[in-house]
């Protein structure tokens, strides 16, 4: 099980390195409380979008390793204190409020929450996971890559035993993965320590702009007050009584505010810092042309990019689309043509750079199938009470006034206030710039969220995904706009009522993320660190196994194969429809009836073509079985010519592998 003393340790290292490389860098290029605030996002994207393809490059001779990375960490280091070392440049006037050393402890504790999610949760014999484990079973990831380098393979599904081709933006992960190496760390344990620093990069971020606008340096505790609102559904069920607005309103999946995000999916999280941090660089490139702060931005948007294609790629690029044309115009007109060049010239270089991942996600659409990856379609807000024709008509308003509201009650309407009055304020042009850049990208987020559907997965990832830069730009609006001198009762009153009406899910939230959810197969998953130990012993590095699909499936509020993601560190060759639907680049009929063979086989029905195919096709090297398998009882492998029985422990598991 993974140690919090080890994750601990990987969030200590996380927080000590990357903001160290990032105010080096962003103290030349942005004011002193930007630099500060913007750090751990800029040192985080940079490093990791220049060490991922050269970790790549020298893969042949020295390898993804511990000495690798601990070498260029420390490389790191000494340039970065060789920069520091050196004069700062000027801090201007207007930036003379910072972010107070206690709003970063406050946002130290906040990031608390959801990396306490990820953790285990003891319950006497028993070990209890928080829902939120489910979409961090891509722990796999980060295990694949500290064990067999790069290019990542692909975890979960390799046909024919080859290496298989993960479709799918792993930069968080690697980033996870560089954790996992330096300290010798699990991949769960990583994954808990970089979602931790995660969050604290995000809210730093948020803190460092709410300051630089509001020039209050108590604009950033409000950052972390306002970013641990949740939503009013709990509130909304207590009121009208549980499942009573079921039929009425569609239940929430997933679009929810930054601490939900920051639960769940921290890659879609760095990935929406990464685009406010390019937004801030592309503000002061419209006032200052320079060569650092071009290189910069397009790392920025390449690390973007290869964290989440939804929310670094398409989101952020309609957003640079429509600021571009504003910081154009608001641009000295004898530097317009120098803007609008090397703008051109970032987008090209940004374009080349992550050049690898949007090929991959071309050829995984291609692969999948089934018609345009994206279509139009307002966001679902009624449910099935009403009429189909009118609640697909309604939805299209009720987005902005119901849906919204509940989701981001503390933020929503005093965040649109505040960058409104913002925007038509006598603030200093290059902070007004900045806030008109922002309302672009807030705008782009919601508007995507509204209108666009992802098709490839089950649910809408990009209308839940792309609001999260919205959701940012919001939280920062609302904390400066409480020291805003027009409309600031509004802006006030509106956040506080929405953030006390939302307490309730608040604390539901960090509840279940501390106790976790107590399931039947509790107990099982407390003694399945032995078996996967026993596995490994069989398993090769490369090795790819099989278990059950469906094993402990109640562990986790939807089905996933979530004991080998987070404790087997070997690839499997199928893991599971949830994880190929996210992770394997298959046609939905050609995965549907592999996971179907698979769970056949375990489910003691298999036909020795099952199992050959196991063993011959999908280059199932090992094979375990346990009690809850119906395959226990009714072993297919135990007359198959191709594996032959390695282990039988106490009538616990029993391991094939495969006859060469």
């Amino acid at each position: 099980m993974a140690s919090p003393l080890n994750a601990a340790l990987c969030a200590l290292l996380a927080a000590a390195f990357w903001p160290l490389l990032g105010y080096a860098l962003g103290r030349r290029l942005l004011p002193r409380v930007l630099a500060r605030g913007a750090a751990p996002v800029m040192g985080w994207a940079v490093h990791s979008a220049v060490m991922l393809p050269i970790y790549a490059w020298i893969g042949p001779w020295i390898g993804f390793s511990p000495i690798a990375v601990i070498g260029a960490g420390a490389l790191c280091v000494l340039a970065s204190g060789f920069s520091l070392a050196e004069r700062a440049p000027q801090s201007e006037a207007e930036d003379a409020a910072d972010i107070p050393a206690w709003a970063f402890a406050a946002a130290a504790v906040l990031a608390l929450a959801p990396a306490v999610a990820i953790l285990p949760k003891f319950s006497g014999a028993a070990v209890q996971l928080a829902d939120p484990v489910f979409d961090h079973s891509k722990i796999a990831i980060v295990d694949a890559m500290a064990r067999l380098g790069l290019p990542p393979v692909n975890p979960v599904f390799g046909e024919f035993g080859a290496p298989g081709h993960l479709a799918y933006y792993y930069l968080w992960h690697f980033g996870a993965a560089e954790l996992a190496l330096a300290f010798g760390a699990s991949g769960w344990e990583a994954d808990i320590g970089l979602t931790w620093f995660t969050a604290f990069a995000s809210l730093s971020l948020m803190m460092g702009v709410a300051v630089w606008l509001s020039k209050r340096a108590a604009a950033a505790i409000w950052v972390v007050v306002l970013a641990a609102a949740a939503s009013l559904w709990v509130t909304l069920d207590w009121i009208a009584g549980a499942g009573d607005l079921m039929p009425w309103l569609w239940p929430p999946i997933g679009m929810a505010g930054w601490l939900f995000q920051a639960t769940w999916v921290p890659q879609h999280l760095m990935a929406a810092s990464c685009a406010v941090a390019a937004m801030l660089l592309i503000v002061q490139y419209a006032r200052r042309q320079s060569l650092a702060l071009l290189l910069t931005l397009v790392l920025l948007v390449v690390a973007g990019f290869e964290s989440s294609s939804f929310v670094g790629g398409l989101t952020f690029a309609i957003a640079a689309l429509v600021t571009a044309p504003i910081l154009l115009v608001g641009t000295e007109p004898a530097q317009r043509r120098r803007f609008a060049l090397g703008v051109a010239v970032a987008a090209v270089l940004a374009i080349c750079l992550a050049a690898p991942f949007v090929l991959d996600q071309l050829a995984a659409v291609r692969s999948r199938g089934g018609g345009s990856p994206i279509v139009v379609a307002p966001y679902t807000v009624f449910g099935e009470a009403l009429p189909h024709a009118l609640r697909r008509l309604l939805d299209v308003p009720a987005y902005w006034l119901i849906l919204l509201p509940i989701e981001l009650p503390a933020t929503f309407v005093a965040g649109a206030i505040a960058l409104t009055v913002a925007l038509r304020s006598a603030m200093p042009r290059p902070k007004k710039l900045a806030v008109a850049a922002l309302a672009c990208l807030a705008g782009t987020g919601l508007l995507v969220s509204w209108l666009l559907v992802s098709t490839l997965g089950e649910n809408n990832d990009l209308g839940l995904r792309a609001i999260i830069p919205a959701e940012m730009v919001l939280i920062v609006a609302a904390a400066a706009g409480f020291f805003q001198a027009r409309c600031r009762a509004a802006i006030v009153a509106t956040a506080l009522a929405g953030l006390v009406l939302s307490l309730a899910d608040t604390a539901t939230t960090v509840h279940d993320a501390v106790a976790g959810r107590p399931r039947p197969g509790g107990k099982i998953l407390a003694q399945t660190p032995e078996l996967w130990d026993a596995v490994r012993r069989y398993a090769a590095p490369g090795a790819r196994v099989a278990n059950n699909p469906l094993f402990l499936r109640d562990i986790t509020p939807w089905p996933v194969n979530i004991s080998w993601a987070l404790l087997a560190n070997r690839s499997s060759c199928f893991a599971g429809r949830e994880l190929a639907l996210a992770l394997a680049p298959l046609p939905r009929p050609r995965r549907d009836a592999i996971d179907a063979q698979f769970i056949r086989v375990f489910a003691g029905e298999g036909t020795a073509a099952d199992v050959s195919d196991m063993a011959q096709q999908y280059g199932c090297e090992v094979v375990v079985i346990v009690p809850q398998d119906k395959a226990w009882t009714n072993d297919p492998f135990a007359a198959s010519a191709d594996y032959r029985l390695a282990e039988n422990r106490d009538g616990r598991w029993r391991i094939y592998v495969r006859v060469k």
